[in-house]
């Protein structure tokens, strides 16, 4: 018998919530098999079979909270294992229906036997039998698993059948009544009006995260947003002539990602305390330059990590952000992907906003915010103005170590260098 326990989640994640069972009671596992999806505060991962065997019990559902080392499923040993005190085989059970037919009296028909290894409830003692993983949910649930009805063919209540009886409304406590319950009035307390349904969705573990993070980081930091705007003909030139010639060498699209973490790089180096976060009455001034990059993906928004971006070409830099997102999207980041960035990017141009003020990413004292390339008419000279692609580009960072004229400075920066790309090969 082997148990099942919640793996190590890693840096300063003690529990995390089961997200779905890949298996059931009864069925057969090898080592290595995945059996369930186990979902954290920032990442989603697949628990596996460390032997091979058959599921004899799951322990807790999906929907709950699981804590690291906790044991959640046991895999019996030996093929053919199954659940406890699992049924007869069926030649077993035939052979004891035959006998207690060849016995009952031949004046009334017999009642159908319970299957010879499962005790036949009595009719009035309200007995059961049910699993071990049915049992603790009935109690963690404070259900009466006498009034469970089981699908298994034999009568066995699962930890399924559980489930389905605690999703059902609750009877009237009068069977004789038959007057209508009154529906629950919303949470708000408003009265309920079927004209105006509302769907009540349960938020994941993650948008829980989101929430509280994003929450602690206004309420702790002294956040301040700053503005700027840059002219992008220069890149969207240099993306024009060389987009072809550098897809076909590198095998990979020259995106603006790179020519933005290029900048906030050279930007970084003139203004460290960007690069910064603060720990007590200190303040740690990082010398190494881990640029993360936020992603929205399905489950909520996640910022992988792009790792010594100063030392990484326009290709590497690419690269790596294209196969991170796609690591996001497909939920297969790993907590490495998430952890110890410096300075945040984040890019909500692709979905169309002109103009935002991003929220920090604590620790992090600093998060540049891109926006969509928009033509404006910018005034030339005194005499001529042009239509440009401008981008408005916002600088949000906490006051506590970064004082206004640093934030300016640092966005100054930041459009100098994207106006003016051959910069980005010195600074960046």
């Amino acid at each position: 018998m082997a148990e099942i326990k919640v793996p190590d989640l890693g840096e300063s994640i003690s529990e995390g919530t089961l997200h779905k069972w890949l298996v059931k009671v009864g069925d057969t596992v090898g080592q290595g098999d995945l059996l369930a999806e186990l979902e954290t505060d920032k990442v989603n991962l697949e628990i596996s079979a460390e032997e091979s065997g058959v599921i004899e019990s799951i322990l807790r559902g999906e929907g709950e909270n699981v804590a690291v080392g906790e044991v959640i499923a046991v895999i019996g040993s030996g093929a053919g294992a199954s659940a406890p005190a699992a049924p007869a085989a069926p030649a077993a059970a035939a052979e004891a229906i035959a006998a207690e037919k060849e016995s009952a009296p031949t004046a009334a028909p017999a009642a159908p036997p319970a299957p010879a290894s499962v005790p036949a409830p009595a009719a009035d003692s309200g007995a059961y039998y049910a699993s071990p993983a049915a049992r603790k949910l009935a109690r963690e649930k404070g259900i009466d698993l006498n009034g469970v009805s089981a699908r298994d063919p034999i009568g066995r209540i699962q930890h399924d059948d559980v489930q389905a009886n605690a999703a059902r409304p609750a009877a009237a406590p009068a069977e004789a009544s038959t007057a209508p319950a009154k529906p629950a009035a919303p949470a708000s307390g408003a009265a309920a009006d079927p004209a105006k349904p509302i769907e009540r969705q349960r938020m994941s573990r993650r948008r829980q995260t989101i929430a509280t993070r994003l929450v602690e980081a206004q309420q702790t930091a002294a956040m301040l947003t700053t503005f700027n705007e840059v002219d992008m003909t220069a890149i969207l030139d240099i993306r024009k002539r060389r987009k072809d010639a550098f897809k076909e060498k590198h095998d990979v699209g020259l995106g603006f990602m790179s020519f933005f973490t290029k900048a906030v790089v050279g930007a970084l180096k003139a203004y460290p305390l960007l690069n910064a976060e603060i720990d007590g009455q200190d303040i740690l001034v990082k010398k190494f330059y881990d640029i993360g990059i936020a992603v929205a993906a399905k489950e909520g928004l996640v910022v992988p990590v792009v790792r010594d971006a100063d030392r990484l070409g326009f290709a590497e830099i690419e690269r790596s952000i294209g196969e991170l997102a796609s690591k996001a999207r497909s939920n297969s980041l790993a907590l490495s992907d998430l952890q110890g960035g410096s300075f945040t990017i984040t890019n909500g141009g692709v979905f169309g906003s002109l103009l935002s003020t991003p929220i920090l990413n604590a620790p992090q004292v600093g998060i540049l915010g891109m926006h969509k390339i928009q033509l404006r008419p910018v005034a030339i000279d005194e005499e001529r103005s042009e239509n440009r692609p401008m981008m408005y580009i916002a600088l949000s960072y906490d006051h506590r170590i970064v004082d206004g004229a640093e934030a300016v400075g640092f966005l100054v920066k930041v459009k100098e260098m994207l106006e003016d790309p051959e910069t980005l090969l010195l600074e960046g």
